[in-house]
């Protein structure tokens, strides 16, 4: 029911929705039904199928959901070091708002 993008992320059938997306639903405690209202684009058996997929192989599952959490990470701080002029500034300009509000 999942496939591995060329960057490594699993997608739920041959829709762009993330098979992160879909757990993150399901441990939440949300229903299938639930969680297919939410991913309009996944049909009601994609999503017993990536829940069942994610059960049947919970610790390989954790072992991507954790590679991608680390990945994000990593492409945050480089994206927060690259930051344009403008962005720092008004990261700047808020970081004293909250300093002085308080």
């Amino acid at each position: 029911m999942c496939r591995s993008t060329n960057m490594g992320v699993l997608r739920v059938g041959n829709t762009r929705v993330m098979l992160d997306s879909v757990v993150a639903a399901f441990e939440q405690g949300h229903s299938p039904e639930t969680i297919q209202q939410q991913f309009p684009d996944l049909s009601l058996e994609e999503v017993y199928g990536a829940t069942t997929d994610y059960l049947a192989h919970y610790d390989e599952v954790q072992t991507y959901l954790q590679r991608q959490e680390a990945l994000w990470k990593t492409l945050q701080a480089e994206a927060e070091a690259r930051s344009s002029p403008v962005v720092k500034r008004l990261r700047a300009l808020k970081a004293s708002d909250v300093s002085g509000a308080s």
